[in-house]
């Protein structure tokens, strides 16, 4: 069994110490806040596995603000960030902030990006901002995407179109991914997507009990 809270001091050690040495050079500086933004939200997952919510959703959302704060000098076609923080904070339950963040991403040109994770990412923005006729034209263009995991523009597919029982199957297949990886990021094993997609899904009223290891209880 996992240790949550040793992870989750681990995870903020690796926060606060590199918040305590942010570079000034622009490139070095999104580096670093993209490290940060990581710490947190592994501090958040780790928290929020190990029951402690409140103090989840204030690392979940400190990681979102790091993403936001990382985009500035980032690369071109960093929409890892925008997803990464609009995920953070449906997963701490901030819809206000997830709803600013998916206007982010759709001003920063998420839907005519060449990248398959950009157009993703103005997926996920439309759906958090409830616009579910965009978000299935939009799905559409990534079907089949090398990058994006199947089960993932199922659901997507499925969201947009309000299907529950279709959802339903597709979030299923979504845990057994998560389950099945042998990597995650931070060495967190824990199916953040399914929780981002889950709030999306409760705020078109459609509730799907799902037990797992990579899942809260």
């Amino acid at each position: 069994m996992s240790d949550w809270a040793e992870r989750a001091r681990a995870a903020a050690g690796r926060y606060e110490d590199g918040a305590a040495r942010v570079p000034e050079d622009g490139d070095e500086r999104q580096r670093q806040l993209t490290r940060m933004g990581n710490a947190a939200w592994a501090a958040g997952l780790s928290l929020l596995m190990g029951g402690r919510r409140e103090e989840a959703r204030e690392w979940l959302l400190r990681s979102a603000e790091t993403y936001r704060e990382s985009w500035a000098d980032a690369p071109a076609g960093s929409w890892g960030r925008p997803i990464g923080a609009m995920k953070s904070r449906l997963i701490a339950g901030d819809l206000e902030g997830a709803r600013a963040d998916a206007r982010w991403a759709l001003d920063a040109g998420a839907s005519e990006a060449e990248s398959p994770i950009g157009r993703y990412a103005a997926v996920l923005a439309q759906l958090v901002l409830g616009d579910d006729g965009k978000a299935g034209t939009l799905v559409d263009s990534i079907a089949g995407a090398e990058a994006i995991p199947p089960a993932v523009i199922d659901s997507l597919v499925t969201l947009a179109a309000r299907d529950a029982s279709a959802y339903e199957v597709a979030i299923r297949a979504l845990v057994a991914d998560f389950e099945g990886r042998e990597a995650y990021l931070e060495d967190i094993p824990v199916a953040d997507t399914v929780l981002a997609l889950q709030a999306l899904a409760a705020e078109r009223w459609i509730v799907i009990e799902l037990d797992s290891p990579v899942l809260p209880v």
